[in-house]
């Protein structure tokens, strides 16, 4: 009998994942269900730290429902949430796979196919979230992450934000929710969430697959919010990258400082990408893990 915690009389925690604002991510096993899980907990000490940890709670009780209400094959499927004494926990799908922000370390930069094979799904996935009003607010490369499977996964709706009005009654004046370098120009200023400021970090990661290279590099979060909010991005082409013209203007578009002059929507971007996708084969060769490509040249492939 192993000597690892176990939550709620059944969710075992085996080995650290990482930690952030929103707790600690393990991994671990229902002994209930003999599944492999991942497990966000939320412990006492987090909260005590915390300046509201009402508002705290709140945020990671509203992650799991959140999550829960978009069905979709790129988003993990919600469990269980619950208590354990002090702490809050999060019982999600656990995804074999690797992390985007290791892929474009390694290897960007990224064919077209593969750029556009992973940012379509993530288009697929934006698209299904801001329609159940939902819109991310934090889409980053360390966010998304490639199954074995190639089905891309858009991971941590932590600070989420309803489409209220463009803004979260849970989000208190002066708070700046999300990560800079991927920050729409407005959210940056005006903490305004709506789709198109998730539309402009897609634009941010297909800019970053396809160059190997950040839109913005600046010293500090100040910096990089000028940026944001004055200048204007490179094409693709003039950074030297060898992409048609019209994805060129797809991610110029996407990049756009007006979110008025962004693409209407996630499903407006994904047509858009159609034209760069690998076509369906006939063959049954064999398909690399972590493929992206794969959902669309072998799809529901064994």
């Amino acid at each position: 009998m192993s000597g690892n915690r176990v939550i709620a009389r059944r969710y075992e925690l085996t080995s650290p994942i990482g930690r952030g604002s929103m707790g600690e991510v393990w991994s671990g096993y229902d002994q209930r269900l003999d599944r492999r899980i991942a497990v966000k907990l939320l412990p006492s000490a987090k909260l005590a730290e915390a300046d509201d940890p009402q508002l705290l709670t709140k945020r990671f009780v509203r992650e799991a429902q959140l999550t829960a209400k978009v069905e979709h094959p790129g988003v993990p499927a919600v469990h269980d949430v619950g208590t354990e004494g002090d702490e809050l926990f999060l019982v999600m799908q656990r995804i074999s796979g690797t992390d985007l922000a290791d892929i474009i370390a390694e290897h960007a930069p990224l064919s077209v196919s593969w750029a556009v094979s992973v940012t379509a799904q993530i288009a697929a996935v934006l698209t299904s979230a801001h329609e159940a009003s939902l819109i991310h607010r934090d889409l980053k490369p360390s966010n998304v992450m490639i199954a074995e499977s190639g089905t891309v996964k858009v991971l941590d709706f932590g600070i989420a934000a309803v489409l209220e009005g463009g803004h979260t009654k849970l989000t208190r004046a002066g708070d700046s929710m999300g990560t800079p370098a991927y920050m729409a120009p407005e959210q940056a200023m005006h903490n305004t969430a709506t789709p198109a400021g998730d539309l402009y970090s897609l634009g941010y990661v297909l800019h970053e697959l396809l160059s190997g290279e950040r839109v913005f590099d600046a010293p500090g979060a100040p910096a990089i919010v000028h940026k944001h909010m004055s200048v204007p991005p490179t094409p693709l082409r003039e950074c030297g990258v060898a992409v048609p013209a019209e994805l060129e203007r797809l991610v110029l578009d996407l990049l756009a400082k007006n979110p008025q002059q962004r693409p209407e929507d996630a499903r407006e971007v994904y047509r858009r990408l159609l034209p760069y996708l690998p076509a369906p084969e006939d063959s049954a060769s064999v398909i690399d893990s972590g493929d992206p490509t794969a959902p669309y040249r072998h799809p529901h492939a064994p």
